[in-house]
């Protein structure tokens, strides 16, 4: 499947968090740009809104608004000729940061509210993915910062959509990233960046978790995730193109053209093709599955 990669656009200041919209377009983050962006069929773009920080993640909540997890801004540096989000120390925490945040967008106005950045008055971290059950709601995860010589524990959160309900559904991970959820919603999988690990837990209830245990650990380094109409979980592997879960636990790798690769997203016709977000070369691609991927939540 690598070669049948096709790139649909180039230009994005670092793109994340695809969501294929109805019509076929296809709306990117663009970190490093702190802005909104939709790619359209013809490959032409047209800013959504502009949110400053981080813009990290992204789901279409059942509003049909546009709902971004937001990680507060990253140190950028250039680093053999591409720009990535780390400085020269190792540090990804800008001087002047804050905290994250999660803003809801109206997609037809690009109207902008900040709907979280906070929970019990303690900031986040690094908000950077995103998605919604059926009930409304939605869980995101909380990457953290990396420093010169600290490195945070992250967490994963669940709040309503109008952001009431908060709550810390789990914590202490070493770079919480990609979120997912099972075809039939009692699953809540999290993809663990700096250990390789698909980590998953019991849903018990809406944003509350029960057994948990590690799908898999891999070498890779994991970032956002895409699931499948059969609970295949395929996880952006940075590196390593798409690292694809099977449900008996088989485990392979879909090369793809950039060295962080780091979100996918399903659409099209029986929802077999593929986004993926190339972020090092600032590049949006697609290719075709030879599996349908998971309808999501709105």
């Amino acid at each position: 499947m690598g070669e049948d990669v096709s790139i649909v656009t180039s230009g994005l200041a670092f793109p994340e968090g695809p969501v294929v919209l109805p019509d076929g377009d296809v709306v990117v983050v663009e970190v490093r740009g702190g802005r909104v962006t939709r790619v359209h069929t013809d490959g032409s773009t047209s800013l959504v809104a502009d949110v400053g920080g981080g813009p990290n993640g992204a789901a279409v909540g059942p509003d049909g608004a546009l709902y971004v997890v937001n990680n507060g801004g990253f140190s950028w540096s250039e680093i053999a000729g591409m720009i990535l989000p780390i400085d020269e120390t190792g540090s990804n925490r800008p001087p002047d940061f804050t905290g994250g945040w999660v803003d809801r967008i109206d997609l037809g106005t690009g109207a902008v509210t900040r709907l979280l950045d906070d929970i019990d008055g303690e900031p986040f971290l690094g908000p950077n993915d995103i998605v919604f059950d059926a009930h409304g709601g939605f869980w995101f995860t909380d990457f953290g910062k990396t420093g010169a010589r600290t490195q945070d524990r992250g967490a994963v959160y669940y709040a309503r959509a109008d952001g009431s309900g908060l709550r810390r559904a789990a914590q202490g991970l070493l770079g919480p990233n990609g979120i997912g959820l099972s075809p039939d919603g009692s699953t809540v999988y999290v993809a663990e960046t700096y250990t390789g690990r698909l980590h998953a837990w019991d849903v018990t209830a809406p944003g509350e978790v029960g057994a948990h245990r590690i799908v898999v650990s891999t070498s890779d380094h994991f970032d956002s995730l895409a699931v499948e109409e059969d609970g295949t979980v395929v996880v952006a592997a940075i590196q390593h193109g798409l690292c694809v879960v099977r449900p008996d636990g088989e485990v392979e790798h879909v090369a793809t053209p950039d060295a962080m690769t780091t979100n996918v997203a399903f659409g099209g016709h029986r929802h077999r093709t593929a986004w993926v977000t190339l972020s090092a070369s600032g590049r949006l691609a697609k290719l075709e599955w030879p599996r349908s991927g998971l309808v999501l939540q709105h």
